[in-house]
């Protein structure tokens, strides 16, 4: 590890929600919100379906206020939560606001349930009316989910029930995973600490520090596996009841993606593997000097300028100043974040390991989480978190209902910052051997965007659908695990017995299964756009751009990359995004 020390990043600042977990306004908005879902209950339930354009129009509105007061409590609970998950007070607020927001939540199922229940002909006649027309995608998307629900009663118990169910076995390996330590050359490290070592330029730093991870995982096996399971099925019995075909198609709906747009984005990834993971990692095993890579030297730089520490406040500057070349309003909203202290960045002992931006609530704005160690990947993954809080933050003009956009779209706006801010650092470099090492490490990130998502899919297909067959045995886990890894990362790579247990620490597994795909999806999206944007061909593309990330959860796929000319039914359009980093390969080759 370097010799300097890092200047310690910022936390953040939570008072626009409350002042701790006291406070009374905590109470009173509690409060609140039991006597206004009370009334909103007296008020609609079982009248939806006879109201006129008027009644739902105040329905409408009514339950959005409700679900974004909900929403501010359950918000702040969370980033508590994710800040410290050692700290007791924390976990018991989190847990026990949880437990008293879904009593209400349960109230307020009915309203979607009775407003899928008005048919197509009467929701055609009350779009025509101007104030109830504005609330069209939030009932576009809300009838969507009409084939797959069940009877209110069920619903409520669903919702109930999930705290002790699903809920409870995310949060179980999240404190799991927290409180993993390590034992490295003599001392105890924490996530962090040790997955940190992993990108190392010393080999038997980065071998020690794989070697012990697996060790602690391989300990932590039985029961990674058993909550690996149990979620399986509890999916499995979900998609059941509600008529899915396929384990993925209920990501597929909620991401308003057709499965068959998602399949052909698979399909081209996969093709791809050999032209892009396997090619890359025979050149990066040249790079080392090495006939084969071993697990540890996947992340490993291909230069010892790679360990050198970058201060926080150059990390700012740097992608402050690629939003800015690409519009200034991205930078003038980027500020925002670091003038006002709504980024969690310190490397602290108990934090979640891993990095995201809440969007929080309309009325107040997002929040950004990550560990920012001082490396070129974490100034990366900087501009990546920033880029999704500025499209949220654009996107809270929408409201609570509207603001929210799929998964696959919200990576678009994270995957694009990082384009921007790789695009500086290359323009900044004179030097043409670090060129090519900084087009090396951004190639490495591409394929962990890319191929080693659409690769973790994979896994989560073998082990949801062997599961319907019944519990699958620790061994098979790890044997699926192991054939997607060498599928896409190829023959350059050496793999030990312990790098089996590796599947254990993913959080997407377990708290949004299928969700890894968006990864893939964003980055070839973006490739695409980016292409788009340097040919010139779409006049005013910078505020275009904007213009999408502002529209929230209003428009789907289709109509967002209309302006621009791109179109992900067409395999061509993957294709294009994937001959991107091709391109690289190509340069590094030469």
């Amino acid at each position: 590890m370097s010799v300097k020390k890092l200047k310690t990043p910022p936390s953040w600042d939570l008072s626009d929600f409350y002042s701790s977990t006291k406070d009374k306004k905590i109470t009173a908005d509690i409060k609140k919100i039991a006597l206004e879902s009370e009334k909103f209950v007296k008020d609609f339930a079982g009248k939806i379906v006879k109201s006129d354009a008027k009644k739902l129009v105040e329905a409408i509105k009514k339950y959005e206020e409700i679900c974004e007061l909900i929403g501010k409590v359950s918000c702040y609970s969370q980033l508590l939560y994710a800040s410290d998950l050692s700290n007791q007070n924390y976990i018991s607020f989190y847990q026990n606001t949880t437990e008293q927001l879904s009593e209400y939540e349960s109230k307020l199922v009915f309203f979607t349930l009775e407003l899928n229940q008005i048919d197509d002909k009467k929701i055609a006649t009350l779009l025509k009316n101007s104030d109830f027309k504005k609330y069209q995608p939030f009932i576009r998307d809300t009838r969507a989910f009409k084939k797959y629900q069940l009877s209110h009663d069920l619903e409520k118990f669903s919702l109930d029930k999930s705290i002790t169910g699903r809920n409870a076995f995310v949060r179980l390996f999240d404190e799991t995973v927290n409180n993993l330590k390590f034992s490295y050359r003599g001392k105890i490290l924490n996530s962090q600490q040790i997955f940190d070592l992993t990108s190392n330029s010393n080999e038997n730093v980065r071998k020690d520090a794989a070697k012990a991870i697996g060790k602690t995982f391989e300990e932590n096996a039985k029961i990674f596996a058993f909550i690996t399971n149990t979620l399986a099925k509890e999916k499995a019995t979900d998609d059941k009841w509600r008529g899915f075909e396929k384990p993925i198609s209920a990501r597929n709906l909620s991401n308003f993606v057709e499965d068959e747009v998602v399949e052909t984005l698979v399909k081209k990834v996969k093709e791809n593997y050999k032209n892009i993971s396997h090619r890359y990692y025979k050149i990066k095993a040249e790079m080392l000097g090495k006939k084969y890579l071993n697990h540890w030297d996947r992340n490993a730089p291909l230069s010892k300028a790679e360990n050198k520490i970058i201060e926080w406040e150059d990390a700012k500057n740097l992608v402050l100043s690629a939003y800015e070349e690409f519009h200034p309003e991205m930078r003038k909203i980027g500020k925002i974040f670091f003038d006002k202290n709504w980024i969690d960045a310190d490397a602290r002992t108990g934090k979640d390991s891993g990095a995201f931006s809440h969007p929080t609530i309309p009325s107040i704005h997002p929040y950004i989480l990550m560990n920012y160690q001082g490396k070129i990947r974490d100034v990366m993954t900087l501009a990546h978190e920033l880029g999704h809080g500025v499209h949220q933050y654009l996107a809270k003009s929408q409201g609570y209902l509207m603001s929210g956009t799929p998964l696959t779209l919200a990576e678009t706006a994270s995957v694009f910052g990082e384009q921007l801010t790789f695009q500086k650092i290359l323009k900044n470099e004179k030097n043409s051997q670090k060129k090519k090492l900084i087009i090396a490490a951004k190639v490495e990130d591409m394929i962990n965007t890319a191929v080693r998502q659409i690769a973790f899919l994979e896994f989560e297909r073998k082990v949801h659908d062997a599961r319907k067959n019944g519990e699958i045995p620790l061994e098979k886990i790890c044997e699926f695990w192991l054939e997607v890894q060498k599928e896409s990362l190829g023959s350059a790579f050496k793999f030990d017995d312990e790098y089996k247990f590796f599947w254990s620490y993913i959080p997407h597994f377990i708290h949004s299964p299928f969700y890894v795909y968006s990864y893939a999806f964003g980055e070839c999206l973006v490739n695409s756009l980016y292409g788009v944007y340097k040919s010139g061909k779409v006049k005013n593309f910078e505020a275009k751009y904007l213009e999408m990330l502002a529209a929230g959860g209003t428009k789907h796929h289709k109509e967002m990359l209309e302006p621009f000319g791109l179109d992900a039914r067409d395999p061509k359009f993957w294709q294009a995004g994937l001959n991107v980093i091709i391109g690289y390969i190509n340069q590094l080759e030469k």
